[in-house]
């Protein structure tokens, strides 16, 4: 019998989906001569819908992992979710997930914490209690409050089943399985309308609005008094707006949107997903364990960094981190704490200083039986300094670099005769000398003064600044000028979900010149980016979606 309530749950999804795009498109306008650029839908990412179901329907619950994978473009999965739609197997497995979260959030230990009332009978249906529920929930999944028909529609979906299950529970199970395959859900739906004190423009609606800054912040739906203000307006203003940003920023829920934002930037989740793979034999101390923590240690020293407002280019020299015992056997350093974390000083004889040095960082960037100078080269340019990387040529011979065994014992020596060739040097250039610095760490990230028995020459130079080593890479790029209006553009691609428009452009220079005089404090980028008409307002729709593609 239950398969026939799933199949009202699937009927009231799909009908969903089909509204959900014709609101899109009908919300557009006319383009306007703004800064600001267009909204998209932006799909939940895996991340985001697991935060955002465990802050609504409880902390106890574990979403199945088995989701469509999330898109990463521009380098961002946060860009990649205007992209991303969902297909017919992703949605069967959106529906199987939601039924685990469903069973898991109304089982007998917990149903009582969730639930807000009592039904007049355990085994049958009750019209009043399961819209209390469905409501209650709702709001909060939806990040706004239902509308009569979608309260209805879910009421029935409840009520029909527990009727014919004779369970009252089971009903409201089917009842928020079809709040939780919503696209509604599923989607962040952003909407624009006419800023009345400037006709000619668009401003995101209040409501909206709420779910832009918890995302962004906090990397999860909106809590109840952040939905309030949405709804009441006053995000619409600017006191109403400021005052939400600044209780955001002094929440704990800040640390988890500032672990999603560089988790997304330094791209983590390979290792999360077991991607990130070594050869065994040439490194026995690699475990996935291992690999997970060294990743966490490397998100805890950025929140700890950022939580003490300390200057944000100072991550790439300091040399103060966490650590674990497993982590210290991989870092050949002694831990004192045999469980958990201790906060740790990197000595001036461990040749380690800020997030380069970490052996996150180093695996990441390396081949599975080799380190790589040209790939640790290639994210400082592209990902930290956001600068250009060609794309090597599609017949390049790399099998000078990868020979680690031959007469080139060195990678540096091997790098010299592969950029001979003048297809080679023109990327290599630009990657090598940075990456160079970084040799001592071999390709997990194990500190190495040699390579096949030949002294590593770590010296190089960054656009000018010469060093000998990697804490002095470290230096050079703290003080490079392109690393703060770096960060900021790349903040505010995470928090509108695109790359900048050219109308743009001046808007971040600004927010950079008040980043540079804030002393690099984080949370004042975060704050003159949401207070910001590039957050604020908007041209209207996509292109794409104005023309019926999927988003």
């Amino acid at each position: 019998m239950r398969t026939i309530h799933l199949t009202l749950v699937r009927l009231t999804t799909m009908a969903g989906l089909l509204l959900l795009g014709a609101t899109a498109c009908s919300s557009s306008s006319p383009a306007v001569p703004v800064d600001p650029g267009p909204v998209a839908l932006r799909r939940l990412t895996a991340e985001q819908l697991n935060h955002s179901v465990r802050d609504v329907l409880g902390a106890h619950i574990t979403v199945p992992s088995r989701l469509d994978p999330d898109d990463r473009r521009s380098g961002l999965f946060a860009v990649g979710a205007s992209f991303a739609s969902v297909t017919p197997s992703g949605l069967e497995k959106y529906e199987a997930a939601a039924a685990a979260v469903a069973e898991q959030a109304l089982d007998p230990s917990h149903r009582d914490e969730l639930v807000r009332c009592q039904p007049v009978e355990m085994d049958a249906s009750d019209d009043a209690c399961a819209r209390t529920f469905i409501e209650q929930v709702g709001r909060r999944l939806f990040r706004r409050s239902l509308s009569q028909a979608e309260a209805d529609a879910r009421v029935e979906i409840a009520n029909e089943a527990a009727s014919t299950l004779r369970d009252f529970y089971a009903g409201l199970e089917l009842g928020l399985m079809s709040l939780l395959v919503s696209p509604e859900f599923l989607f962040r739906v952003e909407l624009a309308e006419s800023d009345p004190a400037r006709p000619s423009t668009m401003r995101l609606t209040s409501v909206s609005m709420a779910s832009r800054l918890s995302y962004l912040l906090w990397d999860s739906t909106p809590d109840d008094e952040l939905l309030a203000a949405g709804e009441n307006g006053e995000l619409a203003t600017d006191r109403g707006l400021t005052a939400q940003v600044e209780r955001m920023l002094i929440s704990a829920n800040l640390e988890t949107g500032i672990r999603a934002i560089f988790s997304d930037l330094y791209d983590f989740k390979q290792f999360e997903d077991g991607l990130v793979r070594k050869d065994s034999a040439l490194f026995p101390v690699y475990t996935q364990a291992m690999v997970e923590e060294a990743a966490e240690q490397t998100l805890r020293t950025i929140v700890a960094h950022i939580a003490a407002d300390r200057d944000y280019r100072e991550l790439f020299t300091t040399r103060e981190t966490f650590m674990t015992r497993r982590l210290g056997v991989a870092y050949r350093l002694p831990v004192a704490t045999a469980v958990g974390w201790e906060p740790y000083v990197f000595s001036e004889e461990s040749g380690r200083a800020g997030l380069l040095s970490h052996i996150s960082f180093n695996a990441l960037h390396s081949h599975p039986g080799r380190s790589s100078a040209t790939l640790r080269g290639k994210f400082v340019r592209e990902v930290l300094l956001c600068q250009d990387v060609p794309t090597p040529p599609a017949d390049i011979d790399f099998s000078i670099v990868e020979e680690t065994q031959g007469e080139l014992r060195t990678a540096r020596e091997r790098l010299e005769r592969h950029v001979a060739s003048p297809a080679c040097s023109g990327c290599h250039t630009l990657t090598d000398p940075i990456g160079l610095a970084l040799e001592s760490f071999d390709a997990i990230g194990m500190f190495r003064d040699e390579e096949n028995g030949a002294p590593i020459d770590t010296s190089g130079e960054l656009d000018g600044v010469e060093y000998e080593d990697a804490r002095g890479m470290g230096q050079a790029l703290r003080d490079h000028p392109e690393l703060g209006p770096c960060l900021v553009r790349t903040v505010f691609r995470y928090a509108v979900g695109r790359d900048p428009d050219p109308g743009e452009e001046a808007l971040l220079e600004s927010i950079a010149e008040r980043f540079a005089n804030s002393g690099y404090r984080v949370t004042e980028l975060l704050r003159a980016i949401v207070l910001s008409d590039g957050f604020r307002r908007t041209s209207g729709p996509r292109d794409a979606e104005q023309s019926g593609e999927a988003s």
